[in-house]
This record gives structure tokens, sequence and C-alpha cells, in this order.
């Protein structure tokens, strides 16, 4: 289970569902900016990472993840440039061509020649900070399961669907976790979809990573938050361990109270986690699968 390897006949899918609720504008962690703006940050930089994982040094990227992104405050919706309720993911070659813009600024690189010299980067930007609203997790994790059920129907043999929550408070539109549920219950020959959660403070306390038992967390929103997160496959325990995290089987892929650092990690366990048996034909060239 969970090893599937990932091609562009059976490519991988990412969901991410983010909250856009109006506390989205507090600061994160005590820092200079909001959380809106960080995890605005985080996402543009996964995708950024999608992108160049799918690539093979030119301009080519190849469809081996399918993406979507879903905002949740003032309603469900999703986010991504050419997407919409009929279509929600998109293959990873569409979403490189349409940032919502390009925003360039200064490197120091190497000149060649032992100094260094600074040159305009350019920095795609998919998704922009939105701070407006509720927070509707029970329709946007319903909206989610939805989704990926008709995604798991079109590629049964293909690495379950990957669906990352980011929140920083409770549900308004009742208890999620009866969605989150629908969202496990979703998946492919290879194992149940994965649903991963990570809830954002505004305050620096101490942050729990990947527990392993509800009965340590601090209150009753953080065990639901545990209760409707999956278990971390061994690649992604493999994963979590590689940064220095203390997982182990059965600890489960949830965040509380994640510093930006954490979330940055988080979400690049996920899309590291599928490459180990994925994604060979990037390094040894055209297969008859790819």
């Amino acid at each position: 289970m969970y090893s599937a390897e990932i091609n562009r006949k059976q490519p991988a899918c990412l969901l991410l569902v983010i909250d856009h609720s109006t506390s989205m504008a507090e600061t994160w962690a005590g820092g200079a900016m909001s959380k809106a703006d960080q995890l605005a940050l985080a996402v543009n930089r996964l995708l950024g990472n999608a992108v160049l994982l799918c690539s093979k040094g030119d301009d080519r990227v190849h469809d081996y993840f399918e993406v979507g992104i879903l905002g949740y405050g003032r309603g469900v919706s999703p986010v991504l440039y050419g997407s919409n309720a009929s279509r929600p993911l998109l293959p990873i070659s569409e979403v490189a061509l349409n940032p919502n813009r390009v925003d360039h600024v200064l490197r120091r690189i190497s000149d060649g020649a032992g100094g260094l010299v600074e040159v305009q980067t350019p920095i795609p930007a998919w998704v922009d900070p939105v701070a407006d609203g509720w927070t509707p997790m029970a329709e946007a994790l319903t909206t989610a399961a939805w989704i990926i059920d008709e995604w798991c129907r079109g590629h049964a043999s293909s690495f379950p669907p990957i669906v990352v929550n980011i929140t920083d408070g409770q549900s308004t539109d009742g208890d999620p976790r009866i969605a989150a549920a629908r969202v496990r219950a979703a998946g492919t020959a290879d194992g149940d979809a994965l649903l991963f959660n990570a809830h954002l403070s505004a305050t620096a306390r101490n942050t729990v990573t990947f527990p392993d038992d509800r009965a340590d967390l601090p209150d009753d929103f953080a065990r639901a938050l545990f209760d409707m997160s999956s278990a971390l496959p061994p690649t992604m325990v493999a994963a979590a361990g590689s940064l220095g995290y203390p997982a182990g089987a059965g600890s489960r892929g949830f965040l509380y109270n994640a510093d930006v650092t954490a979330l940055i990690e988080f979400l690049d366990i996920g899309t590291r986690a599928v490459t180990p048996t994925g994604l060979r034909d990037l390094a040894v060239g055209p297969r008859s699968a790819g």
C-alpha cells in the first residue's frame, strides 16, 4: 500500500484546502506577516517545487501531478487560475503556465570569479493572501471528498490522493469530522486517501508535530483535528524523520500551533514522500509506463 509508481498514466493528486477566514489577517506566531500572507508564500513555494519536480531541466513540465486548491471563508471555491467547480483539479503543466502573476526578487548568485552579483529572479505566484469570512470547514471538506472520490474513480491504480487542510480556527458550520471521514473513505487500489491537517496559531505556543496519541493534546479542538487526520504511511514517516521530526508508526499527519518552518516542511513531506517509488522516468528517461 502507498507504493504505486507515479507516471503520466498514473498521476498523483494533491488537493489543498486552505482557510480564508477573517482571522487569517492576524500576525502569525508573533511575526511581522499575517497568517494569510505567510500561507500564500508557503503554498506558492510548494507549487513551484512541484513544477520543478515534474520538469526535466527544459521547458517541458510533465503531468505527474494533478493539483487543486479550495479556499474557504466567504463560501468554498477553487482558487487556481483555470479551475472551477466542475474542473477543480488541474494538471501540473497547466498550473505551471498560469500563475496569477510573476513577482521578481533580487538574489545574490556567484559571478564565477569568487564574487557575488545581484540578479532579478522571477517567482511565480499562484495564490494571493485572503482573509475574509467565516470558517466553513465542514463544507470545504465535503467538497474535497466529492472531488477526490471522482478523481479516484478515474485513477484506480494511482497513488491515493493527498488532501491537506490548513486552518487557524474551529469550523463555523458544524463538526467537520463526518466530512473528514468521507475524504479518508475515498481511495484507490493502493490505499485510502490521506487527509492531513495543519493548525496555525497567532501566538508562539508549543507546536505539536505528528502526534500518535490524542490524550496528549491540549484541548477538544486539537483532538478533533487529530481524529480527522490520517496516519502517516511508512514513506512519510521516513520523510518526517529525515527532517528531524520524531514520527513513528501511528503518527498522524497533523500539526498544531504550527510555525512557518513546520508548515513548509509539512507541505514538503507529502510531495517528497511519493517520489522514492515514483517519477523514476524523470531520472532514467522515458518508459513505456510513462
